[in-house]
């Protein structure tokens, strides 16, 4: 018998990896007499594949069995594929499983050509149904099983693995090939301590198992060997058990540096210890806010203390720790105007991004179960977004949309946190009264720009042709400047950060050449920036107030070379001369000629290309 487990991921990202469908296969290898007569093919795809072609390639594995992970971004390019499959092979066994299948058992089998559905936890359920299958029958009577009878739903309840160390890891089975990927999925635990109304995390019942700690060691080390370069770690409360959190970031520490690691946390669980732990990895922590009202986080049965967060958040900018916040608009009780505080609230702790999204009103959470009676008009199907509700109307939701691009484009893909706070109290503006007027900004100015289609250069774009207009509509055009140094300099530093750093000539190698007479031009990730003041000043300030640096320095330009080198990013104060001399480098004109019109003696030319060579700042001419 063939099975093919089919995931439709949302787009290509270093998330896009099957880990559910592996765990599926992982775990029928378990039964010896299946293994050996039912084959599993993992199958991946993307929402905006074309559903005939989707189909195609499913037909060309001859399946008998197709199974589908319904997802909240997936369910209608999975439910199309489905149908369409069921068009040509009327005789294809078609299941369904994941968060969508669990929510929403009815809605699925009312209308739709599957089979039968998977609820809750797979593994059990799949290793039972595909059993079944071999022996001919149609899945009948399985625990965590959903399935169309007459013209009624049968529903077996879904049952929880106890013991988790009991599912084979598609890791260290190899079933899931990491090489593959750009990224890892890297389960840690399941279930929730917590029950939010709003999510569908612990599946209505609360309580965290995790995987032992020798399973995760052993994980680890097939991690550093695969030599993957971003895990995303799907543990929704890693550090509520600080112990085990701070021994595997010990662990991390020492065994993969080289890995940049993405956490879910919890604020109140943080401790000084923790955030030096993470700030002694490559990492970012992804910290649910979603709003700063506790009696709006109350409503939907979540505690919060704006003291105690801060006070947490504080201890991770201390030790240099990476981190977001996710921000719901629309909660019931909110409004826009609480919206609007919870975004002034959240930037005055200096978060690196924000992750805004409206309300989903989830089937199957206890939200759902109440919207109507709260009044939340939402869409029905995916992605059940809110419409309005009597403290948000429609007209708020579309307002709030707007502030969560303007915040996106101009903080978050802006890289804004270092200057962000020094540039809003010189324009006498709280941070959301700033991305509010960024917002109409860009609809008056550029239409509505999707922040996805935009690139970095064009981000930075905006942001220094805005607050052109921003400083002048102000008065303060006198600190115009002083603001496009910091936006300028954080831009050209992110980009550096990112960039890829080039092969450093030995010392015998600089050494064997005549540097003067070789072409030689500037790396690919090095940059060169002019800057109306001073650059060792405004690095020296740190985060400063613009007008009383203004009154104290004046703006007497200067030039720098910003480059990656050794993980870190470094700012070369440069003459004038030597900017020139290094901008006019072109890979073809030795450097003599170079050095002689911009008029830098031989030796001095000489000695300044080999420090810049050394660095990384320049390089031979290939």
């Amino acid at each position: 018998m063939r099975v093919v487990l089919v995931a439709i991921h949302s787009a290509p990202s270093p998330q896009a990896v099957p880990l559910a469908n592996a765990f599926l296969k992982a775990y029928l290898s378990t039964d010896e007499d299946l293994a050996a007569t039912v084959s599993v093919e993992l199958c991946d795809f993307f929402a905006g594949d074309d559903a005939g072609e989707v189909v195609r390639a499913i037909a060309g594995h001859s399946p008998d069995v197709v199974g589908f992970s319904l997802y909240l971004w997936n369910r209608s390019a999975a439910d199309r594929v489905a149908t369409l499959l069921r068009g040509i092979a009327p005789g294809i066994v078609l299941f369904a499983g994941g968060p969508e299948a669990t929510a929403d058992p009815e809605g699925l089998l009312a209308s739709l050509p599957y089979d039968f559905l998977i609820l809750g936890e797979g593994e059990i359920p799949f290793l039972e149904t595909m059993a079944q299958l071999r022996r001919g029958a149609m899945p009948r009577g399985v625990d965590g099983t959903a399935f169309r009878q007459d013209d009624a739903v049968v529903l077996a309840p879904p049952r929880s693995v106890q013991l988790l160390d009991t599912l084979p890891s598609p890791l260290l089975s190899g079933v899931l090939d990491i090489r593959r990927y750009p990224g890892l999925l890297w389960q840690l635990s399941r279930g929730c301590d917590f029950g939010c109304e709003y999510c569908f995390d612990y599946k209505g019942s609360r309580g965290v198992r995790r995987f032992s700690m020798e399973r995760i060691d052993e994980e680890l080390d097939s991690i550093v060997r695969s030599r993957v370069s971003q895990v995303f770690v799907l543990d929704s409360t890693f550090n509520v058990d600080r112990r085990a959190a701070k021994t595997i970031l010990r662990m991390i520490r020492a065994r993969a540096p080289h890995v940049h690691f993405h956490f879910e946390v919890r604020s109140e669980f943080i401790d000084r210890e923790m955030a030096r732990l993470f700030a002694s990895i490559t990492c970012s922590l992804q910290i649910g806010l979603q709003s700063a009202d506790p009696a709006v986080l109350k409503g939907v049965r979540r505690g919060f203390d704006p003291r105690d967060f801060a006070g947490r958040v504080a201890l991770l900018n201390e030790s240099g720790a990476v981190f977001g916040f996710d921000l719901i608009y629309g909660l019931p009780g909110d409004s826009i105007q609480g919206f609007e505080r919870t975004l002034d609230f959240a930037l005055s702790l200096y978060p690196n991004h924000l992750d805004i999204f409206p309300l989903a009103v989830l089937p199957g959470t206890p939200l759902a179960r109440r919207a109507a009676a709260a009044g939340l008009v939402h869409h029905a199907a995916p992605p059940y977004t809110l419409l309005g509700s009597p403290t948000f109307p429609p007209a708020d939701m579309a307002e709030a949309a707007r502030l969560a691009t303007a915040a996106d484009i101009f903080y978050s893909r802006g890289k804004a946190v270092a200057w962000f706070t020094s540039i809003t109290a010189a324009l006498g503006l709280s941070p959301a009264a700033l991305l509010k007027k960024f917002g109409r900004w860009l609809a008056d100015s550029a239409g509505a720009p999707h922040e996805q289609g935009l690139t970095d250069v064009e981000v930075w774009m905006l942001q220094r042709n805005f607050l052109g207009l921003a400083f002048a509509e102000a008065g303060r055009e006198n600190l115009l400047l002083l603001a496009l140094d910091l936006v300028d300099y954080h831009y050209h530093f992110a980009a550096a950060l990112l960039a890829v750093p080039p092969e450093i000539p030995t010392d015998r190698a600089l050494a064997a050449e005549d540097l003067l007479f070789c072409p030689c031009l500037l790396t690919p990730s090095a940059r060169l920036v002019r800057f109306s003041y001073e650059i060792t000043d405004l690095l020296e300030a740190g985060e400063f107030d613009l007008g009383e640096f203004a009154a104290c320095f004046s703006p007497s330009g200067s030039w720098a070379a910003i480059y990656p080198r050794g993980g870190e990013v470094y700012t070369e104060s440069l003459t004038e001369q030597q900017y020139q001399f290094l901008s006019a480098l072109d890979g073809v004109t030795p450097a003599v000629q170079i050095a002689r019109l911009v008029q830098v003696p031989d030796a001095e030319a000489a000695s300044f290309l080999e420090i810049a060579l050394s660095e990384g700042i320049v390089a031979f001419a290939s």
